[in-house]
């Protein structure tokens, strides 16, 4: 009897039982019936590329399979299982919406004998385009790692792309991820457990430890807090989220008394308080680490008051708190006390050493920050006026990007102003800006961003701007632009490309 000769349903019970990749190769584009029974929705869902990945045919028929079976399918799939050879030709030619598992087969005996026997430092960074990817690989990678890297004394562990609701990375894997050998650890997490769990003393031989926090929230963790931490040398803790709980930071301060180096990039709301100044970090901190002798730091705070009896320091005020303790020259901007209801408070050492300098309020004042790459400038009470935007191109000469929040209209507009040149601003983002600032930065007749290629905006911002796309579009920065983001979405205009001619 032929094959063909078979029902449907005999049929179906017999490729239920082969490897699905081999009968979607061998069948598809065979006829029309294979083809309705090969790209089946119920059994294309799950697809496992290590079955055959040993045999000399496999690099032919994972070629036909991405680039004519997979694009007709992707919309479907759930699973993937991947191995060495398949990861990135089958995560890079199509996207998958509907994926929620991920499966990674590596057995690499090359690489697991190199971390086994010999590897000291290892660098690795994660560039994954879903967070659905991360939620799976990246606990048991990093566990992995630690496990086979018997004489590693240097690990960097980044993320290109993090999500803040992803468990922590040591939940799953406590028991394995241990090291004897490690004194130099980099490394991207999401929690503040996950920065007390390496603490705690599975890395007895850590020094140094340079880690970001995605964000800072109540621990949720039985770890102990009151053992000290005698052997890290260095720490480097930077979170660019705001966090209310930054006094769970403090004790973990507090518990190293031989740290030599401190460098922290922390933003800190606070509630019916003040602001962090040089006596809050002289006494609740700095007086634990008697060995410190480096202090570089970054620290914003916003206080959000309703009691009318708290009165907040000037930025002389802020200066004065640094005299006579043991800090090097600070920089500092504050809100006065006009706005103690919502006001921020920027201290930094110098010379600055961060890229980012985010929440510039109208009482930043200037200075030359050649380091800084990425500016947020943010008011919700005081417009920004033409004068401070000078203030920003001339203290950051590399900005390369800029967001802008701010919904108050300009009160000197109107006025004849000096030119502004931000001559390697290539992001701009004013989603959250007043339609004064997008004219300032978006007409080239107040403004010039000869290297503007990102603009983040809203689409009514776009439609005043260009006047419903009838203005001249020569006098707007929109030359060299790639990627435009709005809003909500919109049908091109016939002249659209005259306004936008890269996209």
């Amino acid at each position: 009897m032929n094959i063909l000769d078979f029902p449907d349903e005999i049929l179906l019970c017999i490729l239920n039982k082969l490897n699905n990749i081999n009968i979607l190769y061998s069948l598809v584009d065979v006829n029309q019936r294979f083809d309705r029974l090969a790209l089946d929705s119920n059994y294309i869902r799950d697809l496992d590329f290590t079955a055959n990945d040993k045999s000399q045919e496999y690099h032919q028929s994972l070629d036909r399979f991405c680039t004519s079976i997979l694009p007709r399918i992707h919309h479907q799939i759930n699973k993937l299982i991947l191995g060495q050879l398949s990861i990135e030709r089958v995560l890079y030619v199509v996207d998958y919406p509907q994926l929620y598992s991920l499966s990674l087969v590596f057995c690499d005996t090359i690489l697991i004998r190199l971390l086994n026997k010999q590897i000291t430092h290892f660098n690795l960074k994660t560039e994954f385009r879903t967070i659905e990817l991360f939620d799976i690989y990246e606990p048991t990678l990093f566990a992995l790692i630690l496990s086979f890297a018997k004489y590693l004394i240097d690990f960097t562990f980044v993320q290109c792309l993090r999500d803040a609701s992803i468990n922590s990375l040591f939940t799953l894997f406590s028991t394995n991820c241990v090291s004897s050998t490690l004194t130099k650890l980099k490394i991207d997490v999401n929690t503040l457990d996950d920065c007390l769990y390496i603490l705690d003393g599975r890395f007895d031989c850590l020094s140094t430890l340079i880690i970001d926090i995605e964000k800072i929230r109540p621990l949720l963790s039985n770890i102990d807090t009151t053992k000290k931490i005698t052997k890290l040398k260095y720490l480097s803790l930077t979170s660019i989220s705001t966090t209310s709980y930054y006094h769970e930071l403090v004790p973990l301060f507090r518990r190293m008394s031989n740290l030599e180096e401190l460098t922290l990039f922390l933003f800190v709301k606070r509630i019916n308080s003040t602001y962090i100044d040089g006596i809050h970090l002289n006494d609740e901190i700095l007086i634990h680490m008697p060995r410190l002798n480096k202090f570089t730091f970054s620290i914003t705070t916003l206080v959000c008051n309703r009691k009318s009896n708290i009165i907040l320091p000037s930025n002389d005020d802020i200066q004065r708190s640094f005299i006579e303790r043991r800090y090097q020259q600070i920089g500092s901007y504050a809100d006065d006390n006009t706005m103690k209801i919502r006001a921020r408070c920027h201290i930094y050492s110098l010379p600055y050493q961060f890229h980012m300098f985010h929440n510039v309020t109208n009482s930043f004042k200037g200075d030359i920050f050649n380091k800084v790459r990425s500016v947020i400038i943010i008011d919700e009470i005081r417009p920004f006026e033409h004068e401070f935007f000078q203030i920003i191109s001339q203290s950051f000469p590399f900005l390369q990007t800029l967001s802008i929040q701010n919904d108050k209209p300009q009160k000197y507009k109107k006025y004849s102003f000096t030119f502004i040149t931000f001559p390697h601003l290539a992001v701009l983002n004013l989603e959250l800006a007043h339609i004064n600032y997008v004219e300032q930065f978006l007409s080239e007749r107040k403004t010039l961003l000869p290297c503007l290629l990102h603009l983040t905006i809203q689409y009514e911002s776009l439609v005043m701007i260009t006047n419903n796309f009838t203005n001249d579009p020569t006098r707007l920065n929109f030359t060299q632009l790639k990627t435009l983001v709005t809003d909500k979405s919109f049908v091109r205009p016939e002249n659209f490309h005259s306004y936008f001619p890269q996209l």
